[in-house]
């Protein structure tokens, strides 16, 4: 691990590899661990920036006023480069939409795993879901917390719990304890939000987009990634993974690192 200054905090990241600049942006229930699989793999080919995201992880969270997608070009600002590819999951999908829209001069490329996008509502069929899989929690509670967000995201509406290997569940739950921390935390600090969102500016990406969901993820995701696909005019659309819910790279790293091989600058 090393940390460096990004607008004004200091974020930690691992880095690997030598060739065309990558950084990977975790899920919101994550942080830069959950690329594991992807950072030894990506590095035969590519220069592999793996940050925390300001609050998440070891990175830091000074209580001024920022943006996510601020924070990452200010990343690449602090290492020296000059264009990237953008690979991300979840709200680290999120993120990396909004940076390409944001600053799609840095941006050579965007991948996307089980990605929401800014400005997208929720169908009242997922709303019902939460309701059905996890209920009514304490929010303060942070390890129940933690066990009903992974049972309705790393599990998925699809599977039981018995369905999924034992320590994909137990990691998943400690990461998203910490991130849990990280959220709250946020809640106290000005996060700036990309205006206008993202999801009615989809044709705004340029750059070659590559989509991914796992088959076990929520409809909602795998619609919106058909959708993202579909508008950006460069998208590619790939099958989804079976047996895989919402955090796609870390379940089944393998077809993951093979299609981003396949398809990063």
């Amino acid at each position: 691990m090393a940390t460096i200054e990004v607008n004004g905090a200091q974020l930690a990241y691992d880095e690997a590899g030598n060739g065309s600049p990558v950084v990977l942006v975790h899920a919101g229930i994550a942080d830069r661990r959950m690329w594991r699989g992807q950072l030894t793999a990506l590095a035969t080919r590519h220069r592999v920036i793996v940050p925390d995201l300001r609050g998440y992880g070891d990175s830091e969270l000074p209580p001024a006023p920022f943006a996510h997608h601020d924070d990452v070009i200010g990343l690449l600002d602090a290492l020296g480069v000059e264009r990237a590819a953008l690979v991300g999951c979840s709200f680290g999908g999120r993120v990396a939409v909004d940076t390409a829209l944001a600053y799609p001069e840095r941006i050579s490329a965007l991948a996307l795993f089980g990605a929401p996008v800014s400005g997208n509502e929720w169908s009242e069929e997922t709303e019902q879901l939460w309701e059905e899989l996890v209920g009514d929690v304490d929010p303060a509670d942070f390890a129940a917390t933690a066990a009903g967000e992974v049972r309705f995201w790393v599990v998925g509406p699809t599977r039981k719990p018995e369905d999924v290997d034992p320590e994909l569940i137990r990691f998943a739950e400690e990461m998203d304890r910490r991130a849990l921390a990280a959220e709250q935390a946020l809640s106290a600090v000005e996060v700036g939000e990309l205006d206008p969102p993202a999801i009615d500016r989809l044709s705004e990406l340029r750059m070659p987009v590559l989509v991914g969901a796992g088959a076990d993820d929520l409809a909602d995701i795998r619609r919106l990634a058909d959708r993202i696909a579909a508008e950006a005019p460069h998208g590619v659309r790939l099958p989804d993974v079976p047996d895989t819910a919402h955090l796609l790279p870390l379940e089944k790293p393998e077809p993951v690192n093979a299609a981003l091989l396949d398809f990063l600058p």
